[in-house]
């Protein structure tokens, strides 16, 4: 069974082992054994742990789950070269992370949260060597899109990667709306997740305008608070979160 190591033992780290450890064997490398503990403790299998000072990296399979601006530290202290590097870190380009890391390749991917359900939706762009391994190790956590550029995974960061808080923000105001016209909290939160669920499955083979007009009817409920969304600027506002992410995405880099 291949090993997967994992420098940095965050969340994220940790939803993307969850959705791992059946197919791969883990080990992380982190700053604090007592963090790395956590992280075992976190998943169903046993983890090779280890500290990250002096490292030997050498033939290795990295994933790499260190905040951006941390790069140049962590690097400067693993030793070795690494077989290839898969980055989940948004913003830090694929000559940043050759320039500071000594690796005979390179992989920028984006999962989201839903990593730890084995639901992510992740992106990848880098050496094209390593794109079917690439595709094959993360859709161990979901769904898999290779890109054919690093502007198009930062796009595609500002969509799928963010895209959990947006949904988040959506789904809470509506349950909220439904709560303001007397609704229970409790109701209001369970009808909430079924449309939700339900809606995942339509996404999947139908088109967003033919899912709404087949619910919009003329004069109808649906029509009434479409045309409250369409007031609210929720369209634009929408269009302009990617674009004030993507921005930012370019800028870390």
């Amino acid at each position: 069974m291949q090993t997967i190591t994992f420098i940095g033992n965050g969340n994220m780290a940790q939803s993307i082992a969850k959705g791992l450890q059946n197919n791969y064997k883990i080990e992380v490398v982190g700053r604090s054994y007592e963090k790395l503990e956590l992280f075992e403790d976190a998943l169903d299998v046993d983890v090779k742990k280890h500290l990250i000072k002096e490292f030997d990296i050498s033939d290795k399979t990295i994933i790499l789950c260190v905040k951006p601006a941390n790069v140049e530290e962590v690097s400067a202290q693993l030793t070795g070269t690494a077989r290839v590097i898969y980055s989940v870190l948004a913003g830090t380009t694929l000559q940043k992370l050759h320039t500071n890391f000594s690796t005979n390749a390179v992989v920028r991917t984006m999962p989201n949260l839903a990593a730890s359900i084995g639901a992510s939706m992740t992106t990848l762009t880098g050496d094209t060597k390593f794109k079917e391994e690439a595709q094959t190790l993360f859709e161990s956590i979901g769904t898999t899109q290779w890109l054919g550029s690093e502007k198009e995974i930062d796009i595609a960061t500002a969509l799928a990667g963010s895209g959990p808080a947006y949904l988040a923000l959506i789904a809470e105001a509506l349950a909220d709306g439904a709560v303001k016209q007397g609704l229970k909290r409790d109701d209001a939160m369970a009808i909430m997740r079924g449309l939700f669920s339900g809606f995942g499955e339509l996404i999947q083979d139908i088109h967003p305008a033919l899912l709404k007009d087949g619910v919009m009817s003329p004069g109808g409920t649906t029509a009434a608070g479409y045309g409250a969304l369409e007031d609210g600027n929720v369209r634009a506002a929408c269009i302009d979160a990617i674009e004030r992410a993507y921005k930012k995405a370019v800028a870390l880099s």
